[in-house]
């Protein structure tokens, strides 16, 4: 009996998983990301889309070719960019975050930005992880 309860346990939250991210075509995602990609990852071209509610949150997945993942909030504004531990462009990175990081890890590249709820989280070739406030002044960092 507890081994049926597990399984349909575990279909249950396959089935909403499923149902939390929906693929979709480039076309469908909002315009702002839609020039986003076009502007900062034109060096290679989308594998998937999926329109995306994961968390209670409303937004979009892209993952490129290259291995990069890009999520976007419901307007198409970037949240999260992850070059999986290789270097990202840095272009649409605030100018403060990008020089805070050329200062004092002027040998280290930007792998991942967040946007999170309350802060931006920035990780570096180096596995350091760095906190900033939303308007981009240093919280903390500290070594993944």
């Amino acid at each position: 009996m507890k081994a049926k309860i597990i399984t349909v346990a575990l279909l249950l939250g396959f089935v909403i998983s499923t149902k939390a991210q929906k693929k979709i075509e480039v076309e469908e995602l909002p315009k702002p990301a839609q020039e986003f990609l076009k502007k900062h990852f034109s060096h290679t071209t989308v594998e998937i889309a999926k329109k995306d509610a994961e968390h209670g949150e409303k937004g979009y997945e892209v993952k490129l070719k290259d291995g990069t993942e890009v999520e976007f909030w419901k307007d198409g504004s970037y949240r999260e960019v992850d070059g999986d531990d290789k270097p990202i462009p840095t272009a649409f990175i605030p100018q403060n975050i990008k020089d805070y990081v050329a200062k004092h890890y002027p040998n280290e590249k930007i792998t991942h930005i967040d946007y999170g709820h309350k802060d931006l989280d920035v990780d570096l070739t180096n596995k350091i992880d760095l906190e900033f406030t939303k308007e981009g002044k240093f919280i903390k960092g500290e070594k993944d």
